[in-house]
């Protein structure tokens, strides 16, 4: 698959059918639209394109810096890979790209720069400047330019919509196992590793601090996780911390993860944590004594599941 930063750069004149979406969490609801532009785009001799957005159009419009998403938009395009698309093409959204009109964005962009010759929309689906063209007129569009539109049903818009809520809300209340049952996968968490107080290694239970990048990515309810990663090729499990550390008195967030069983030294690398369960909250204990004992409770907690998980 060609993942592309800029549509600028996109020159395929290869005929394509196009989804168009945010699709943030790709999770099973938006899977199902993906099979079907897959399909449809081997059945009809077609390359699949999904064009999608960045940075979200609410942090552009409205300024609004409190949106946290789901996916980064580079774990949004690793998932996306996977599930055989021909392209993803990611938009930069701009304030000039907002006020494009409903016919430019047809004309210049899913005519003459992607040669759809199918969209596939929601039913509900607005476009152009101010949105304030649906999928009528982008019907009228196609007949005038030679494309066709294929609807996607209510039933199915309704399913992304209330799964995308649904998921927010559960990484909200720390419910990972519900989370990762609407995403089709755990959810993910990508970072660097960099080095902490070393308070960790004092308890015995030394930790990587993982160092989100990205301030929009959504952070889920402060706690204790059971989490895996793949490093060098190995599948590592471990217990993950995201808080405040108050026994410490730290009052910083961070996520700090202890894996079980690895020694190597991953300071500086990039790493992805994958979110399976939650154990607990976070709390502040009398001593850090109390704390050590919790952590070999929570060790206990973690490696049963896991045995479990590997069954």
């Amino acid at each position: 698959m060609g993942i592309l930063q800029s549509i600028e750069t996109y020159t395929s004149k290869e005929p394509t059918v196009v989804t168009i979406g945010t699709f943030d969490g790709v999770h099973i609801g938006h899977q199902k639209i993906i099979k079907q532009l897959v399909d449809t785009a081997n059945g009809s001799h077609l390359k699949s394109v999904v064009l999608t957005f960045f940075p979200h159009p609410r942090m552009v419009l409205q300024k609004d810096a409190s949106i946290k998403l789901i996916n980064t938009i580079d774990e949004r395009s690793e998932i996306l890979y996977a599930l055989g698309l021909d392209y993803l093409l990611v938009k930069k959204f701009t304030k000039a790209f907002s006020r494009l009109s409903a016919e430019d964005f047809v004309k210049k962009i899913l005519v003459d720069k992607l040669n759809a010759k199918k969209v596939i929309i929601g039913y509900d689906h607005r476009f152009g400047r101010n949105r304030n063209a649906d999928i009528n007129d982008l019907k009228l569009f196609g007949e005038k330019y030679g494309f066709q539109v294929e609807e996607i049903s209510a039933e199915d818009i309704n399913d992304v919509s209330v799964s995308s809520t649904k998921i927010r809300k559960a990484l909200d209340e720390g419910n990972i196992a519900k989370a990762n049952a609407y995403l089709g996968y755990p959810f993910m968490i990508n970072g660097s590793i960099k080095k902490g107080k070393g308070l960790g290694r004092q308890l015995g239970f030394p930790t990587a601090n993982v160092a989100v990048e990205e301030t929009y990515k959504l952070i889920p309810k402060y706690g204790a996780y059971i989490v895996n990663s793949e490093i060098d090729g190995q599948q590592v499990f471990g217990m993950m911390n995201i808080g405040l550390n108050p026994t410490v008195n730290d009052n910083k967030e961070s996520i700090e993860v202890h894996f079980f069983n690895f020694e190597k030294d991953i300071y500086n690398k990039k790493i992805q944590v994958n979110l399976l369960n939650r154990i607990r909250d976070e709390q502040k204990f009398e001593s850090v004594e109390a704390l050590k004992q919790q952590l070999l409770l929570d060790k206990n907690t973690s490696l049963d599941y896991i045995n479990n998980y590997l069954k």
